[in-house]
């Protein structure tokens, strides 16, 4: 929750406000911080096409709509991607569009995408089987 706040109140249908505190409940927060997640992913949802969220482990984070990817990932490969966001577009097989709104989002949230891409270069593989215990290694051999 950002450090400067406002109280809004909202009111909402019984069975809306009784889901809502079963999800807040799910992930261990209150039904006010919840609230505050929803409307504000709702809010980013809005103002960013073709932007998602999904919990993954990294925790809640921005993927690009309709695919695994996440934006973090698409702005670290967007880096040294030749062609800019249509290069990298052609090189993931995904609509230039959905590049282009992935890296919107990255420049408004700089620090979200900085934080989920250094959180991901500390993963090796004994942090990952812990997270994902079906993983395998796979050497290739040429």
């Amino acid at each position: 929750m950002p450090k400067e706040s406002m109280v809004l109140s909202v009111r909402l249908p019984r069975a809306t406000g009784e889901r809502l505190k079963r999800l807040a409940r799910r992930a261990g927060r209150t039904p006010s911080d919840a609230t505050a997640r929803l409307v504000e992913e709702g809010l980013r949802r809005a103002d960013f096409a073709f932007i998602d969220f999904r919990d993954s482990a990294l925790g809640r984070q921005a993927f690009i709509m309709g695919s695994r990817l996440p934006v973090w990932l698409a702005a670290k490969l967007a880096e040294t991607a030749e062609g800019g966001a249509a290069g990298l577009a052609r090189r993931l097989c995904r609509p230039a569009a959905h590049i282009r709104a992935a890296l919107n989002y990255a420049a408004a949230f700089p620090d979200e995408i900085a934080a989920a891409i250094e959180e991901s270069a500390s993963f090796d593989l004994e942090k990952l089987s812990r997270l994902l215990p079906h993983v395998e290694t796979f050497l290739v051999r040429e």
